[in-house]
């Protein structure tokens, strides 16, 4: 059995408000640790930027503060949502498209909180879920899709969720950006954002030393306001979310992990 496999069995046994408690203290440890000890500062660049969102929400929580500092100054921010955010919603047709439409509207809004605009935000509408699970051909398809975006705007910096981010379609999006990038031959710095990393995985079990060894913060603190607004424009979402979890994203810090384009 994988190390995920046991930490899974073991969330089932401790009850629900109580694994909470225990997930907030250690990602709110975890994550303080880190920025005090486990990382350097790096300052805002002036690098052109696209971020790759597995869901509508992932883009704010990991990287609302960085989004809207470059915005800030003009620096453009292209932002590409993997999936069509549908989630575990009302099995029916027509309340799924709802869904669908309503997660694509927020993810409009919030982003116009942060100064992107709609016209630099793409939607490939994968069905939430099936990331990892898809065939050769529609992720070959996918990888090209991805491909000629990079191609198309040629970005300096690109984001993606951490690759041992603990759910399913953050890692399969960072495996499919960074197959994106080979494809399409352009040299980029790697960012990786950690979204659900901190909640999840115990220290050194998941995340190792030289996890850590890559790790810089940002502050953000003069765009805090504006990245808790984009979080809050995510009404649809946020109630379904722990308050711990949601809490842990609103401070005057954002932490990346660089990685080897």
């Amino acid at each position: 059995m994988s190390i995920k496999s046991h930490l899974q069995q073991l969330q089932k046994l401790i009850p629900h408000t109580w694994l909470e408690r225990i997930q907030h203290l250690h990602s709110s440890l975890l994550f303080r640790w880190i920025v005090q000890n486990g990382s350097k500062p790096i300052a805002l660049s002036h690098k052109s930027v696209m971020v790759f969102s597995p869901h509508q929400d992932d883009e704010t929580f990991g990287c609302g503060g960085m989004i809207a500092l470059k915005r800030e100054y003009d620096i453009p921010v292209i932002v590409t949502f993997l999936t069509d955010g549908q989630g575990s919603g009302n099995p029916e047709q027509n309340s799924q498209n709802k869904i669908i439409q309503i997660r694509k509207q927020e993810a409009v809004n919030a982003l116009e909180i942060l100064g992107v605009k709609p016209s630099d935000i793409h939607f490939l509408e994968k069905p939430d879920g099936t990331l990892p699970d898809l065939k050769n051909e529609e992720r070959q398809q996918t990888i090209k899709q991805l491909a000629e975006l990079l191609m198309q705007y040629q970005p300096e910096e690109v984001y993606v969720p951490h690759r041992k981010d603990c759910h399913r379609d953050h890692e399969a999006t960072y495996e499919l950006v960074k197959a994106a990038i080979a494809q399409a031959g352009i040299t980029v710095e790697l960012l990786q954002y950690p979204i659900w990393l901190f909640w999840r995985a115990p220290l050194f079990i998941l995340l190792k030393l030289p996890d850590i060894a890559a790790a810089s913060y940002l502050s953000i603190a003069s765009v805090q306001d504006k990245k808790n607004r984009a979080i809050s424009a995510y009404c649809s979402q946020i109630h379904s979310l722990p308050s711990g979890f949601i809490q842990r994203f609103s401070g005057s810090h954002e932490i990346f992990f660089k990685s080897e384009s």
